[in-house]
């Protein structure tokens, strides 16, 4: 029995809309992907990807591309955010790449979304439409259909509700309530190591652990560029959905009270910081919450991550090659398919959601509970900060 070939919608370009397509029309569906942006702007600074999600990049036929835009860094290390001691060590590099078959790498948001695009567009079977908004969609035994910004209907086979945290199609789907805020608050930064003093570079990922906030910084862009994230305890302000609102490197120092003078000279080394308000919802429950009938959800639109765990990429990039497997499948329905995807991905994704928010809550422990950790972190060092169970997934 052959392969069948369906005509699917993606809504939503970002990383996991471009990866589903992507994976979709390489699997020789006819695809069409809806974004509600006229025109793609850089959204977000760095992004990690553990061998899980660089997995699926090779599989999808991007691994020169990953090797020409990312770094890949040897180790990440782990450090007190108030004094800088180094209390633990995970090699990368080449033990990943020797462990997980796939390299651990960094690289900035932009460059994976314009890997992923470009690839999307090589693909003669898929087509982008840009300012294009859809937020509803109605099925029924035999299609989805949805309206599109020029008043066309369209019909479809299969919707991938790839919209994001603040997902329209999502409440179609599940009836569900709004995302809820954390209380926290994250700041991000992307510059040029040259444009660094030299003891503010870093070729290596660094996780700063300290009371109520943490930091990240890893090299992007083969090295030439450093990524800093710094979360800290906080409302936060603004509109809830934008990820780029201006914020000054005093905003980021108030919130790390107690930190190591380098991390303080970080701060306002990097300037042009953004910020965004951490919003998330409960880890998933069921597989009826990844997905109904012909409309599966993808990424964030059905699994939010909290930043702890850096893998809301990989996650959604797993989801992708996933959905295209099903569809993919002889013998199976779309709504059968869908429900297969479903059933694959909910209890991984919640279990990557349940550790990122326990990551959160250790990442910034104070007093016994953080010396705990410290003590911990020191004495078993790789053998806590390696995952098997993640990075070895698909393996």
């Amino acid at each position: 029995m052959s392969a069948p070939v369906r005509s699917i919608a993606v809504v939503g370009a970002g990383v996991a809309g471009l990866a589903t397509a992507l994976a979709c029309a390489r699997a020789g569906h006819r695809v069409q992907v809806f974004e509600q942006v006229g025109a793609f702007a850089p959204v977000g600074a760095g992004i990690q990807l553990g061998p899980n999600a660089t997995r699926v990049l090779h599989d999808l036929g991007l691994e020169p591309a990953l090797r020409a835009v990312a770094a890949f860094p040897a180790e990440l290390q782990v450090r007190s955010a108030t004094d800088a001691r180094l209390l633990g060590v995970l090699p990368l590099g080449e033990r990943a790449q020797a462990r997980y078959g796939a390299p651990y790498a960094t690289l900035a948001r932009a460059d994976l979304h314009h890997m992923l695009l470009t690839g999307l567009e090589a693909q003669t079977q898929a087509s982008l439409y840009v300012g294009c908004h859809i937020d509803s969609a109605q099925q029924d035994s035999g299609a989805v259909q949805f309206r599109t910004a020029d008043g066309m209907v369209r019909r479809v086979e299969c919707m991938a509700a790839a919209d994001g945290l603040w997902s329209k199609l999502r409440s179609q789907v599940l009836y569900d309530t709004p995302p809820d805020a954390t209380g926290h608050i994250a700041y991000r930064a992307l510059v040029q190591q040259a444009d660094l003093p030299e003891n503010l570079r870093s070729a290596v990922v660094t996780a700063w652990l300290g009371p109520n906030f943490h930091a990240v910084t890893y090299p992007v862009r083969g090295g030439a560029w450093l990524n800093a994230v710094v979360v800290e305890h906080g409302a936060g302000g603004g509109e809830p959905d934008n990820w780029s609102q201006p914020a000054s490197p005093d905003a980021v120092a108030a919130g790390m009270e107690g930190a190591a003078p380098v991390l303080r000279d970080l701060a306002q080394a990097m300037g042009g910081w953004q910020s965004w308000t951490l919003f998330d919802r409960p880890p998933l429950r069921s597989a009826a919450l990844m997905g109904a009938a012909r409309i599966a959800l993808v990424g964030d639109a059905a699994h939010p991550m909290r930043p702890y765990l850096a893998q809301g990429a990989g996650m959604a990039l797993e989801d992708s090659g996933c959905l295209a497997r099903e569809l993919s499948r002889p013998g199976l329905s779309v709504a059968q398919a869908v429900q297969a995807y479903a059933n694959a991905r909910w209890q991984r994704n919640a279990r990557v959601q349940k550790r990122a928010v326990r990551n959160g809550v250790w990442f910034h422990s104070s007093g016994v509970r953080a010396s705990v950790r410290d003590l911990g972190m020191r004495v078993l060092g790789a053998r806590v900060l390696d995952m098997p169970w993640l990075y070895g997934y698909g393996a």
